[in-house]
């Protein structure tokens, strides 16, 4: 059937192309030809489909493109815009694009291969290289990219409240170790694995923004389906306000509140930092270790300001010379003094963890005792000064450094709680990127239709306190980009969320989770056709949410393409629930994708939690018997329901013998605590 559609849509191509040259050939050359920036040296075309290439041009003028010995044809209609579709082509190249109208516009290195978008947010954004941190064995896995059959492409990060036909790119770049370091992980090493194992050339186009929500990445017109947008949307689009003069609303009251805070801070009376001068008495103020947030001292959810001083000696080698203060990072904000005098950096930080270095000049350093004074604000979660100790010294070149990690005196300014309520920054303000639609406008549509394989998608994190509604959103998103698209169903896969213990706390007891409420929703978009999942649940990092080992996540989303969008018999998932079967005080669980089998690891099976009709659940016994896993529990006579790996940082012990793991599931439908949020 596949081939009959295939050979129809060929017909009907050839029918179109030919009205096309007819209806072309008087035109005139065009004139002031234009492209996409994405149309570019270096660039990949889709091969076996309909290539599109499109852009602008004066009204009624012509344009041909010219490729691998293919040619189509467009007029620009009044608008000033033309679309001309090349034939399908094999894989190959390298070629040359021409794209001709009064003046031809050559595309250089063209090849003609697999094309894949790559979407989401942080996780899909991580980068090969990160500052402080990067992939497993990243410094290894750059200076080994050397891969001139793949290319990549980075779609900046935009908003825009109204779809956009253009977005600005510095072009596709040949894979090296110079084009890969700051491109997606996730991405690169799943192209890689494409690349090897089907021997043609791939290209990847990267278009993803960290901490964004899926309303954000979903067109207006489809979330008008949705009761809850479509309100909100109607309502935005009620009250618009221009930005600039909210901005500046915004401003002042925060201004206005600042000084309210400034006002009754202890440390500081009537602009003057009493607490900073030198002589001061703190008999009374507390001792802290630094570096360290104050959450591990005794300042637990405390928000406020905290003043932090520290007496040190300056030998006479340093004294009267100009010096560099290095105080780590500091979260959120400070301001510093030195024997009483403020000092300040060139410009803020641009972000808190942002480590600091404050130029001190030598007239305010003598021989001696030397008071050091950090006023510390912080407006919400950690607070204090971080880093390592050997963040924290004075040092003068060519003399001693003097190390100012150790204890330091402490003492409460104000608690942001006696400052009175803070303005609450506007929604489109504070994340203009997360207002419904932003991206789709401005990162999605102009995309559109450059022609691809599929898409790969790495978000979910954002949603999860949302996690009910991410059944339906999520679902909706991926129809709405393929009915824009065109091209059918499309393969679109999607990364099952990793572990992370996002409420920093164990879970002693079976309990209700919105992480795991969000996973269970991805897996209910693989009711849709050509849709994969690649689990990541067993590689995440308790304590950070961005996995490392992003080889494994690209090698798992690269095994579901290959089955959903290349057709290649393998075991491209772990274990997926099936069913279920009471049989007297235990309940035999049944699977999907089992593989060569199922496999406890790490000693046996661990996670699975068993509830009776009262819907209480206690962790349970589970062993694995042929294909499935039967669950019991001297606490539930009369079993009624299973659960595994259901929390945010689960242990993973379920897995296939091709050792993917078991997407944690429920067996009961019983509400969770993301249903009508």
């Amino acid at each position: 059937m596949r081939m009959v559609r295939w050979a129809l849509m060929v017909v009907v191509l050839a029918g179109l192309a030919a009205c096309q040259t007819v209806g072309t050939a008087s035109a005139p050359a065009a004139t002031n030809v234009k492209l996409p920036s994405f149309f570019s040296d270096n660039m990949v075309v889709q091969r076996e489909q309909p290539v599109p290439v499109w852009g602008t041009a004066d009204a009624g003028g012509r344009v041909e493109v010219s490729v691998a010995g293919k040619r189509a044809f467009a007029v620009a209609g009044p608008d000033g815009k033309w679309t001309a579709t090349l034939k399908p082509m094999k894989a190959g190249g390298p070629f040359e694009m021409t794209v001709a109208g009064r003046e031809t516009i050559a595309f250089k290195n063209v090849l003609v291969g697999e094309v894949w978008i790559a979407s989401g947010q942080s996780n899909m954004q991580m980068p090969v290289k990160v500052d402080n941190y990067g992939v497993d064995n990243g410094e290894q896995e750059i200076k080994d990219a050397h891969y001139p059959n793949i290319r990549l492409i980075t779609v900046p990060n935009v908003t825009s409240p109204t779809p956009q036909d253009t977005v600005f790119t510095d072009g596709w770049k040949v894979c090296s170790p110079e084009t890969v370091p700051w491109f997606s992980a996730a991405a690169y090493f799943f192209g890689r694995k494409i690349h090897e194992d089907l021997n043609v050339p791939v290209g990847l186009i990267h278009t993803s923004w960290g901490g964004t929500l899926c309303e954000a990445w979903t067109s207006r017109e489809a979330l008008m389906t949705m009761p809850e947008f479509k309100a909100a949307i109607e309502e935005s689009e009620k009250n618009k306000v221009d930005l600039s003069d909210l901005q500046k609303q915004y401003d002042a009251e925060n201004a206005e509140w600042e000084k309210t805070l400034d006002a009754k801070d202890a440390g500081l009376s009537a602009g003057t930092a009493v607490w900073a001068a030198p002589g001061v008495k703190t008999d009374d103020w507390a001792a802290m270790t630094l570096p360290s947030f104050w959450e591990s001292a005794d300042l637990t959810r405390f928000d406020g300001t905290v003043w932090f001083r520290k007496e040190v000696t300056v030998p006479a080698a340093m004294a009267g010379k100009d010096a560099t203060l290095h105080l780590g990072a500091i979260n959120d904000s400070e301001r510093v003094w030195v024997n009483g005098e403020e000092i300040r950096l060139p410009a803020p930080p641009k972000v808190w963890s942002e480590h600091r270095a404050y130029a001190v000049p030598g007239r305010m350093l003598r021989e001696g005792v030397n008071a050091i004074v950090v006023r510390v604000y912080d407006m919400g979660g950690q607070g204090g000064i971080a880093g390592e100790e050997a963040d924290l010294r004075l040092e003068v070149p060519g003399a001693d450094v003097l190390p100012l990690a150790g204890e330091w005196k402490y003492k409460i300014g104000i608690n942001v709680k006696d400052a009175g309520p803070r303005p609450k920054r506007p929604a489109q303000l504070a994340a203009p990127q997360n207002m419904p639609s932003a991206l789709y406008n401005a990162m999605i549509n102009p995309l559109i239709p450059y022609g691809m394989r599929g898409a790969i998608w790495y978000q979910g994190e954002s949603n999860a306190g949302r996690a009910y509604q991410y059944r339906t959103l999520f679902p909706l998103m991926i129809k709405d980009w393929r009915q824009r698209w065109g091209q059918g169903d499309f393969p679109f896969l999607f990364v099952e969320l990793a572990s992370f213990n996002a409420d920093n706390k164990v879970a002693t007891e079976p309990e209700d989770n919105t992480w795991a409420e969000l996973r269970e929703a991805q897996l209910i978009a693989l009711s849709l056709p050509n849709t994969g999942v690649a689990s990541a649940v067993d590689i995440g990092i308790s304590d950070n949410i961005h996995p490392t080992n992003k080889q494994e996540v690209g090698r798992r989303l690269a095994l579901a393409a290959e089955h959903v969008a290349y057709g290649r018999k393998l075991v491209y998932s772990g274990p997926m629930y099936k069913g279920m079967k009471v049989e007297g005080g235990a309940i035999r669980l049944s699977f999907h994708h089992v593989g060569g089998g199922l496999v406890a690891k790490d000693g046996g099976l661990k996670g699975f939690a068993m509830a009776g009709a009262d819907k209480k659940f206690v962790w349970a016994d589970a062993t694995i018997e042929g294909d499935s896993v039967v669950v019991s529990s001297p606490q539930v006579a009369a079993p009624v329901a299973v659960r595994y790996a259901w929390t945010d940082d689960p242990v993973m012990t379920l897995f296939n013998a091709e050792g993917l793991p078991a997407s944690p599931f429920r067996t009961d439908d019983w509400a969770g605590i993301t249903q009508g949020k």
